[in-house]
């Protein structure tokens, strides 16, 4: 099956948050995954990625349990295409952010995208 044919028969994020809440730990989840894709150390493939930077900016006034406003001000500032400089800054400020988020968390809230048909399923 093409990427293409693959993203289409996936829900839209938009749609997606309509029957799907994030709970505060999940948001975290969402801004620290922006942050992995932004730094280049996320090792989801493209399409994935994809889909979750669109989750992102549906998500990206929302305030999680420790991530919020900060968070967001850096992506912003950031953009698609950050400098290396801001790449630094990216990963420095992401590794810490990660540490306030339990694996078991961050597990659980991929296999929820991924079960509830925002993400694919694994192969």
């Amino acid at each position: 099956m093409s990427d293409l044919v693959a993203l289409y028969e996936l829900v839209p994020a938009k749609e997606w948050l309509k029957n799907h809440r994030l709970s505060p730990k999940e948001i975290d989840c969402v801004i620290a995954l922006k942050l992995k894709i932004l730094d280049g150390k996320c090792k989801m493939n493209k399409q994935d990625k994809t889909l979750a930077a669109e989750l992102y900016r549906e998500c990206h006034t929302l305030k999680g349990d420790q991530l919020g406003d900060e968070m967001h001000a850096l992506i912003a500032r950031a953009g698609e295409t950050p400098s290396q400089e801001m790449i630094e800054q990216i990963y420095e400020t992401r590794v810490l952010a990660e540490t306030r988020i339990s694996r078991p968390v961050m597990k659980a809230f991929k296999a929820r995208l991924r079960d509830t048909g925002l993400l694919p399923a694994k192969e």
